[in-house]
């Protein structure tokens, strides 16, 4: 019953949409932990009740996913794991070698782990588990700066409230 009475009345609001260009700053080559980043350039997702977060990356050669944010060993492992399934150098011929040795590994390595994520938003938070965090794998050794567009649809909250901070 309460969840029914909660869908009617998150029916009866409008869906609104927020979109913003966020730019990190050059990562060295590996698996990165954003979260934080990411969700202090984005204030409004506090008056959010319900909806969904979009992250997409716009380059070929770097991708996003979800891992565990707690160990630091986790992101090596990740992105050693990565250079085995998509090694460079001597052994491996590739086609595509127009920007340097590391350029199409990263292009597979972005394709396997992709481009973009999509997360429910849950009282003004992203609904991750305890352990979870959104990674920025740079796939290149000089990738520069990432440019991601997050893009938010979702109900706020009828008081237009926020919701406290991020854990």
């Amino acid at each position: 019953m309460a969840a029914e009475i909660n869908a009617q009345a998150t029916a009866a609001r409008p869906t609104e949409w927020l979109q913003r260009v966020v730019e990190l700053p050059p990562l060295p080559r590996g698996c990165h932990v954003i979260t934080r980043q990411l969700l202090q350039q984005l204030p409004e997702l506090a008056e959010f009740e319900v909806g969904l977060a979009n992250f997409f990356v716009q380059h070929t050669s770097a991708s996003l996913t979800i891992n565990e944010n707690a160990s630091p060993a986790v992101p090596l492992d990740l992105a050693d794991s990565l250079d085995r399934l998509a090694p460079e150098g001597n052994k491996v011929q590739y086609r595509h070698d127009d920007e340097g040795p590391d350029d199409m590994p990263a292009h597979v390595k972005s394709s396997l782990m992709g481009a973009s994520l999509t997360l429910p938003i849950q009282h003004g938070r992203l609904a991750l588990g305890t352990w979870q965090g959104i990674y920025l794998n740079e796939h290149r050794n000089y990738g520069g700066p990432r440019r991601l567009i997050i893009t938010i649809q979702g109900q706020r909250r009828a008081d237009r409230r926020k919701y406290s901070s991020y854990r």
